[in-house]
């Protein structure tokens, strides 16, 4: 399907690179999770040129469930990340602007103070968040080596 975010290329694609013999079936598990994060990581390194200043996120869903997935995203991006009530993150959001829309508050930021409920917080380790710098700084000369076979290889 490509990438969207912020790359917008539809002809992107995912790859496995940097594979031995000595890898695993969980390293390459882990790349996978990785490769998610980092591609977070992508549109979160916009916001941050754009001088947003982003010191937490929340997660919700599946992946809210994993004990290695929160902790992931919490190394990879370096913020805290806050794990909320609500299993359903786009069907509660609409649910939420619609509430604005129909007067019920005011503005999304009180929908979001009433009825997102924080219910543990992942912190990120400087350990691995620093690791994780170098790991992503690799990263983000993949997709520029790749660009023009991604093209060929349809």
């Amino acid at each position: 399907m490509g990438e969207r975010s912020p790359l917008n290329d539809p002809y992107a694609r995912g790859t496995f690179t940097g594979i031995t013999m000595d890898t695993t079936r969980e390293d390459m598990t882990q790349a996978i999770l990785e490769g998610v994060a980092f591609a977070l990581r992508d549109s979160f390194e916009v916001a941050k040129s754009l001088g947003i200043k982003i010191d937490r996120t929340k997660i919700c869903g599946g992946g809210a469930k994993s004990p290695l997935w929160k902790k992931m995203i919490a190394n990879i991006l370096g913020i805290k990340v806050d794990v909320i009530e609500s299993e359903e993150g786009p069907g509660y959001g609409g649910a939420m602007l619609a509430a604005v829309a129909c007067g019920e508050f005011a503005s999304v930021e009180e929908a979001a103070e009433k009825l997102v409920k924080v219910v543990d917080t992942v912190e990120p380790d400087p350990e691995l968040t620093r690791k994780y710098n170098e790991r992503y700084n690799q990263f983000k000369q993949i997709y520029p080596a790749l660009k023009p076979v991604f093209k060929i290889i349809q």
